[in-house]
């Protein structure tokens, strides 16, 4: 992208909506996902309508007419079951105390940031890297039932500084138009030689969900790797991974 029409610039209070309405969005992007994965392949597999090479390419066709007829029941079904799930994260990620007041949130620590991409003043993408004490908490400090405003534990709870060794990517949504481009490289570039310009910070952590691959294809190519699994969820329990980025991995590519 030209340099004139796009940048990645600091969060602003001012952006305080338009980050907790992407966010949210950015949660509950895996259902649209996971709600096509289920009613394709629960339905093809109780019809026994897996494609067989001795029938030659028409075979492919076969469920057609049936997914016609049946689509709009059982993508209801299988959204049904789906949503508690997506909606879970979305809400916990909105009450959790970053998105409560971001900008005292993300100051604590020199090693965090929270950004947007812009091209052309229009919204592009965002991420935010959590390097301070708390950076490994998912506490939720909001209640269901109350606005952030109302039930929020108090800013004091959340002024004190450091750094810790361990730094958390805890939002990184890019939109769809864009991610053929790849920004979500630099985005994700930008955060990490960010967190990692603090020496206290050893490794960054981001959460990694088969149902979003652009955001796992991205952290693969800055040489995360999976370490462990974290949740599974929907109805065919897909996986969501906690990848690590390692200091001295980071460093060994930028040698490279």
């Amino acid at each position: 992208m030209s340099e004139s029409a796009a940048r990645i610039r600091p969060f602003q209070p001012s952006d305080q909506k338009l980050v907790r309405f992407y966010v949210g969005k950015s949660r509950m992007e895996g259902l649209t996902s996971a709600n096509v994965r289920a009613l394709s392949s629960a339905f093809v597999h109780y019809m026994q309508w897996w494609p067989r090479r001795e029938k030659g390419l028409l075979e492919n066709l076969s469920p057609l007419s049936a997914f016609a007829c049946m689509a709009l029941p059982i993508m209801f079904i299988t959204d049904w079951v789906n949503r508690p799930d997506f909606e879970k994260s979305m809400n916990d990620a909105l009450r959790r105390p970053d998105l409560v007041d971001t900008a005292i949130y993300y100051a604590r620590s020199p090693a965090s940031g929270f950004w947007i991409l812009e091209f052309n003043d229009r919204f592009v993408g965002l991420i935010a890297v959590d390097a301070s004490l708390d950076s490994t908490s998912d506490e939720v400090v909001v209640g269901s039932d109350k606005p952030a405003e109302e039930n929020a534990k108090p800013a004091k709870s959340y002024s004190t500084k450091g750094t810790s060794n361990v730094a958390t990517i805890r939002h990184f949504y890019v939109e769809e138009p864009y991610r053929t481009a790849s920004v979500q490289d630099d985005l994700l570039e930008h955060a990490i030689k960010h967190a990692f310009a603090e020496k206290e910070v050893e490794r960054i952590r981001a959460v990694n969900e088969s149902l979003v691959p652009y955001i796992g294809e991205a952290l693969h190519r800055q040489g995360f790797v999976s370490a462990s699994v974290l949740e599974t969820v929907g109805v065919l329990n897909w996986h969501v991974h906690e990848s690590v980025l390692e200091r001295k991995v980071w460093e060994s590519k930028q040698k490279a």
